[in-house]
C-alpha cells in the first residue's frame, strides 16, 4: 500500500510566559476559516469558540464543496454533514453524524457536549435535537448538488463504494444484492482521492487551553448513512491540553481503523522530531493495512512539551 501521509507538525516548547501562543491551524488553505478562528481567540473567546467559528465559517462558505450544505450528495442525492468538537482540558466531546436539515453542524456538536450527558447523536434524531435546541431546519440541496447527483445517475452511478454485489456496480447502478461468498471480489472502482475533504482545525489559547474540531458532508456518492472518521474521537480529531491536538483530512473509512488523531497526541505528542512522527504513523497503518490501494491523507498536529 502507498499511503500520502502529509504531516505537519509543530512542536512547541513553550516557556511559562507561552510566547508562541496563540495558535490556529487547520486543514486545507481555508484561510477565512484560519481569520474566523484566530478573530475569536484574539476577542477574549475560548478555544472552543475559536474551533466553532472556524469550522462554521467553513460551513458557510461551503469549503471546497466538501464542507457545508450544497455539497457530496450520497446516492439518493441527499447532503448530510457530521460535525466534532473536543476540550482538551476536560476531555468533552460532542459529535454529529449522518445530520440532515441543520447547516451549522459544528454548532450542534457542541450543543450535544455541553447541553447533554451524550458524547454523539446521529441522524435523524440528531437533526431533531438541533431544531429543539434552536437550530434553524433548512434545506441542504443546491442546484450544484442536484446537478452533481444527475450527472453521476447519467454516468452509470461511476464512481460507488459497493462492492461484492449485483448488477456489477462499477458499470451500473443498483438497486443491489449481495453475490454468493464464492463470488466475491475486491471493489472493482474507487472513488476521486479528492471527494473526501475535511476542515480539521486545532487551536490553543495564550494559557495553553487546547481544542480541536472538524466539520465535512461527507464522501460524494457515498451510501446513504455512511460516516466516516471526521466526527469520531482519536479518529477525525484529538485534544489534550497535556500533549497537543491533531486533525486530519483523507479517507476517512480507511483512517478511522488505525484512531490516528489519539495516536498523535498519546505516543506522537512525545516525539519530538517530526520526520519521527510521520514514519510512526505511516509504519502503524501500513503494517495494519494489507491491500494494496494507494490512500491520501493530510494531517495537522502539534505537541506541546510543558
Amino acid at each position: 500500500m502507498w499511503i500520502w501521509l502529509l504531516i505537519l507538525t509543530l512542536s512547541l516548547h513553550l516557556a511559562p510566559e507561552h510566547a508562541s501562543l496563540p495558535l490556529v491551524i487547520n486543514t486545507w488553505p481555508f484561510k477565512n476559516a484560519t481569520a474566523a478562528a484566530w478573530s475569536a481567540l484574539q476577542s477574549g473567546g475560548s478555544v472552543l469558540d475559536a474551533v466553532e467559528k472556524g469550522c462554521a465559517r467553513c460551513e458557510v462558505e461551503q469549503c471546497d464543496g466538501t464542507v457545508g450544505y450544497g455539497g457530496s450528495p450520497d446516492e439518493a442525492g441527499e447532503t448530510t454533514l457530521d460535525a466534532l468538537i473536543m476540550n482538551g482540558d476536560t476531555m468533552e466531546v460532542g459529535a454529529v453524524a449522518n445530520l440532515r436539515r441543520i447547516k451549522n453542524a459544528i454548532g450542534v456538536a457542541r450543543a450535544v457536549m455541553e447541553l447533554t450527558e451524550h458524547t454523539m447523536l446521529v441522524g435523524e434524531s440528531a437533526s431533531l435535537f438541533a431544531e429543539r435546541m434552536g437550530f434553524t431546519a433548512e434545506d441542504l440541496t443546491t442546484n450544484k448538488s442536484i446537478n452533481i447527483f444527475s450527472q453521476w445517475l447519467k454516468g452509470n452511478c461511476q464512481p460507488n463504494y459497493r462492492k461484492n454485489v449485483y448488477p456489477d456496480p462499477s458499470k451500473y447502478c443498483g438497486p443491489y444484492k449481495p453475490v454468493p461468498v464464492q463470488h466475491q471480489n475486491k471493489r472493482a472502482t474507487s472513488a476521486n482521492e479528492h471527494a473526501h475533504d475535511t476542515i480539521g482545525m486545532i487551536a490553543i489559547d495564550q494559557n495553553g487551553h487546547v481544542a480541536a474540531g472538524t466539520s465535512t458532508n461527507g464522501l460524494t456518492h457515498k451510501i446513504p448513512g455512511r460516516v466516516g472518521d471526521s466526527p469520531i474521537i482519536g479518529a477525525g480529531a484529538y485534544a489534550d491540553s497535556t500533549a497537543g491536538g491533531a486533525a486530519a483530512t483523507g479517507d476517512g473509512d480507511v483512517m478511522m481503523r488505525f484512531l490516528p488523531r489519539y495516536l498523535d497526541c498519546s505516543v506522537c505528542g512525545k516525539i519530538s522530531a517530526p520526520t519521527l512522527k510521520m514514519h510512526y504513523l505511516c509504519s502503524f497503518v501500513c503494517k495494519q493495512w494489507e491491500p494494496p490501494l494507494k490512500e491520501v491523507a493530510g494531517v495537522i498536529c502539534f505537541s506541546v512539551f510543558l
